[in-house]
């Protein structure tokens, strides 16, 4: 029989109340019903999972494995995220841990078309880390903006990117800003003999994300970012699959809004979706990622458990210049390094990144 689903849970309950609290999570997810109602045993391995495991955690806490049936989710991306935390999500004990796909899933999903092999292809990086930096702040006009692209192409960064606010403002028109971006990693390079790679940001509903797709395409961009939280993973997916030949970069915004733990969301299900690589906040940054997580999810993209391509962790989210060394020491050359406000709070010197190439 195929392989199911293996998802695993953080449930708070009693220790006596935990067997039933399990089961009833596990039916949620699917047919909403209890056993006691299900017609007959024809639902058991096509709807109905089944609890694999269950392990104390601490007082009142336990982690629960459930395996559901990959038939449940008809191969299509959006009841895949439903089947593994649909209606639990809005459950207040419960928090998604880990997810397992089996394999031919994971391959018929995709994961990464390029991932970190291919992003390392497109910027000639083959062993040293990679640098990217961000276009901010918001309300900045396009020509300003352009200005600023060429400032960090001479630099030598290796992206830069729209800033995740960066919309299809009136202030700074999303195919303006595009071509003017473009033209001014063009000009850089001119100087510098190496390209830097101009990353904008896919945001707005359904019709308006193809149509800044189509625009990119049309205009020469070799990468683009998206935050899959924000436009739906669902979109992502279809966007990888149909309509992009770049590589994506995954950005978090609103990826806390949902009791996901972040080596899950970030590490696992971005990544199959089509992320090539992720945007996560780094240890001792403005969030509150700690140490352990930051390296989970950096080991999870890079060491995918399924049959996809690795991808790329990005590590951001007020890291300092001067702490480059100490983040590199600690996330090795497979990284690229999101450096943002810290390189406008200075002159860019092209010298701040010379410890970043080979």
């Amino acid at each position: 029989s195929e392989p199911p689903l293996q998802i695993i849970y953080r449930v708070q309950a009693p220790a006596g109340e935990i067997a039933s609290r399990a089961e009833a999570l596990l039916l949620e997810q699917t047919v909403e019903l209890s056993r006691r109602v299900l017609p007959g045993a024809s639902l058991e391995g096509l709807t109905v999972g089944q609890v694999v495991a269950i392990e104390p955690v601490a007082e009142g806490e336990f982690r629960v494995t459930v395996a559901q049936p990959r038939a449940a989710t008809a191969d299509d991306p959006a009841q895949l995220l439903n089947v593994l935390f649909g209606n639990s999500s809005l459950q207040p004990d419960v928090v998604l841990e880990s997810v397992t796909v089996p394999d031919a899933q994971a391959l018929l999903l995709g994961g990464p078309r390029f991932g970190l092999a291919g992003l390392r292809r497109l910027v000639g990086a083959e062993e040293r880390a990679m640098t990217m930096t961000a276009l901010k702040p918001m309300g900045l006009s396009v020509a300003k903006l352009a200005s600023l692209c060429h400032a960090f192409a001479a630099a030598g960064l290796d992206f830069v990117k729209d800033d995740h606010g960066l919309a299809d403002h009136a202030f700074c028109p999303f195919a303006e800003r595009v071509r003017a971006c473009l033209e001014a990693t063009l000009r850089a390079a001119q100087v510098t003999g190496r390209r830097t790679r101009y990353v904008p940001n896919l945001i707005g509903s359904p019709e308006t994300v193809l149509r800044q797709a189509r625009i990119a395409r049309e205009l020469g961009v070799e990468a683009v970012m998206i935050s899959p939280m924000l436009v739906g993973l669902p979109v992502l997916h279809e966007l990888v699959r149909r309509h992009l030949d770049v590589p994506v970069l995954a950005h978090p915004a609103f990826g806390g809004a949902l009791r996901i733990q972040p080596r899950a969301l970030l590490g696992q299900l971005f990544p199959l979706f089509g992320a090539d690589a992720v945007i996560y906040p780094n240890v001792g940054g403005r969030f509150s990622y700690d140490r352990a997580t930051c390296e989970a999810i950096a080991r999870t993209l890079r060491r995918p458990h399924v049959p996809i391509a690795p991808a790329l962790p990005v590590p951001a989210g007020g890291i300092q210049v001067d702490r480059v060394t100490e983040v590199l020491q600690f996330y090795g050359p497979e990284t690229l390094l999101l450096i943002g406000g810290s390189l406008l709070e200075a002159p860019v010197d092209p010298a701040l990144l010379a410890q970043l190439r080979p």
